[in-house]
């Protein structure tokens, strides 16, 4: 049993993860020889990726790592942090587009080719990713797999990893820095955010006023210090409801970015095609700008 948490503990209780450092070393350093191969790698992929990175040693060497299968609401930040912080960093990292750039060409055009498939174009459905950043809480909180984290490392280890393929998948779908099978509106984005919102409240609100979740598991840690089972899952089940809210925070903030960086795109792409057809000669078109928008024209065409 660990000592007592207290407040050095927060800075002074480490645990050496190996699995994960070693996944730590490995992504780290193969994605730094990528980007060093590319001339024009923006440093702040590089910056986000690492940090994603280094979001996992965190939850799983240092404090949260120590206490995760002794407090419920430790445990609750280290998933919180697999599933909505470290995938998202990570996506931000653009790692699939630096990845296509690297690859030979065979392993390229295989790569390319998968991802444009039925599968990928399936998996990464609107519809498919909600259910894909939604669906890993509820089934790990609402059913017997939580207990079975707790006293197995294995099965414990293939969840995380498990929290952290889920929330890239979403993230990677929905921010679209790397080539994705389909093209997102990111105003359906904006919508999944606010369904996760909903979904979080509810999964608090049923670890706040439901039953224990592993009762057998805690009772026998016997710590004698510290909050009572029922509070700590009430704080637990805080985090998971708040902290899961704030951790979207910036995935809606980079979301905006994109939106207004790919709507200023399609407006100079515009301009840039007026400006051609009046250096041409050519009539100027009639009717409203929006008739004479490539994309919207087909959308919104008069009947």
């Amino acid at each position: 049993m660990p000592p007592p948490l207290s407040g050095s503990s927060f800075f002074t209780a480490w645990i050496l993860d190996v699995p994960a450092v070693l996944v730590v070393l490995v992504l780290g350093a193969g994605y730094l020889c990528a980007a060093r191969r590319q001339e024009s790698w923006p440093p702040g992929r590089t910056t986000a990726f690492l940090a994603g990175l280094a979001t996992l040693l965190v939850v799983t060497c240092s404090f949260i790592g120590v206490y995760d299968s002794t407090l419920f609401w430790v445990r609750a930040t280290q998933n919180t942090v697999l599933l909505m912080v470290t995938p998202l960093l990570l996506a931000l990292g653009a790692p699939v587009t630096l990845l296509m750039r690297v690859a030979p060409p065979g392993l390229a055009a295989k790569l390319c080719s998968y991802g444009r498939g039925p599968l990928a174009r399936f998996v990464t459905f609107p519809l498919i990713v909600t259910v894909v950043l939604i669906a890993p809480f509820l089934v790990l909180y609402l059913t017997p797999l939580y207990a079975l984290t707790l006293d197995s490392t294995v099965v414990g280890g293939l969840v995380r990893v498990a929290l952290v393929l889920a929330g890239f998948l979403y993230f990677y779908s929905r921010i679209q820095l790397d080539p994705t099978p389909r093209a997102g509106a990111h105003l359906v984005s904006v919508w999944i955010s606010l369904t996760e919102v909903i979904f979080d409240g509810a999964l608090g609100l049923v670890l706040w006023l439901g039953p224990l979740l592993a009762p057998a598991h805690y009772d026998a840690a016997h710590r004698g210090w510290g909050p009572d089972p029922r509070t700590d899952q009430i704080i637990g089940a805080g985090v998971l409801w708040i902290g899961g809210d704030v951790a979207g925070l910036p995935f809606v903030g980079a979301l905006f970015i994109r939106w207004a960086r790919d709507d200023e795109k399609r407006a100079k792409q515009l301009d840039r095609r007026l400006d051609e057809e009046a250096e041409a000669g050519e009539a100027p078109a009639s009717g409203l700008w929006w008739e004479n928008d490539p994309e919207l024209a087909a959308r919104f065409r008069r009947r």
